[in-house]
């Protein structure tokens, strides 16, 4: 059975994802920024099996026990309507480091990809081990997936708004 293709990836602009990593990380010069730009891999599957595309570190970090780390990925998604985006720690990270997302499940909407921000997914995580274990993650490598999934919605659904951000921006 052929898979149906949903979805592609795209990189935000460059100015947008100067001010994201400068907002979160001001020890990084607009250089370094835009290396780290220049290098950035959109999520990709690693085997024609796998359901989950692979999100990359834009920057080294390291993340000891109870530390968080707010992650600008330079990427956003454009999907069709019914289908929604999830994320997820990388599940050997998950299991190794109990690295957790913040909000448990990331949920990146279709209508998202046209907001204001142009839809740069941030990706929020803790190192929530308890047995002490340091996690430590190279420029380049995987360290969450995205899984596409298709929803529905009721019979009397009829929704007619808009969004326009992320967080927050539909009222909640």
């Amino acid at each position: 059975m052929k898979m149906k293709k949903i979805a592609q990836f795209f990189k935000v602009s460059p100015e947008l994802f100067l001010e994201a990593v400068r907002e979160e990380f001001p020890q990084y010069s607009e250089e370094d920024i835009m290396d780290m730009y220049n290098a950035l891999e959109l999520p990709r599957r690693a085997t024609k099996g796998s359901a989950g595309y692979d999100f990359h570190a834009p920057f080294a970090f390291t993340l000891s026990p109870g530390d968080t780390i707010k992650i600008p990925t330079g990427v956003r998604v454009r999907m069709d309507e019914d289908w929604v985006l999830q994320l997820y720690p990388r599940s050997g990270l998950g299991f190794r480091y109990r690295l957790q997302m913040n909000n448990t499940v990331g949920i990146i909407d279709s209508d998202y990809y046209d907001s204001d921000n142009e839809g740069h997914i941030f990706i929020k995580m803790t190192n929530d081990s308890n047995e002490g274990r340091t996690l430590e993650v190279n420029r380049g490598a995987g360290f969450a997936q995205g899984i596409f999934l298709r929803y529905g919605i009721t019979l009397d659904d009829d929704v007619q708004e808009s969004r326009n951000g992320g967080f927050g921006s539909t009222g909640t």
